[in-house]
């Protein structure tokens, strides 16, 4: 931000980082998707992040001059994505306390796709900010 660039090895870095993000959550909402026995398609839901974040980083891997701009784009999903996903937390919580949930794969789901935005948004941000 603010004139920085993210041309160097550091954003390179990102770039795989992203496109492990958006792999994983493909993988999670095909995970679900099918485990649900294609019940619920709204279990693709992080499929439907993690694609065009996937899309992004495999642009920011590809093309230099792009980078920054996928990388702001997939951190911008990343952050939607986790405050979509957030509402599965106290879920998550209530079923590691124990204590029944209506759907617990559902908050298991949402609960590892905040998880995983969170981390991906902390990580970038903290890379935009120290980038020479």
């Amino acid at each position: 931000m603010g004139g920085r660039s993210l041309q160097s090895h550091q954003g390179a870095a990102v770039a795989s980082v992203t496109i492990g993000l958006g792999a994983l959550l493909v993988a999670l909402g095909l995970g679900g998707y099918f485990g649900s026995k294609r019940v619920s398609k709204t279990a693709l839901i992080p499929a439907f992040f993690g694609l065009p974040i996937l899309g992004l980083g495999v642009a920011a891997a590809l093309c230099e001059s792009c980078r920054s701009g996928s990388l702001y784009g997939a951190t911008a999903l990343a952050i939607l994505g986790f405050l979509g996903s957030a509402r599965g937390l106290p879920g998550a919580w209530n079923l590691m306390a124990g204590r029944p949930v209506p759907r617990p794969a559902a908050a298991i789901a949402q609960s590892v796709m905040a998880a995983l935005c969170l981390a991906y948004t902390v990580l970038a941000v903290w890379t935009f900010l120290t980038a020479p």
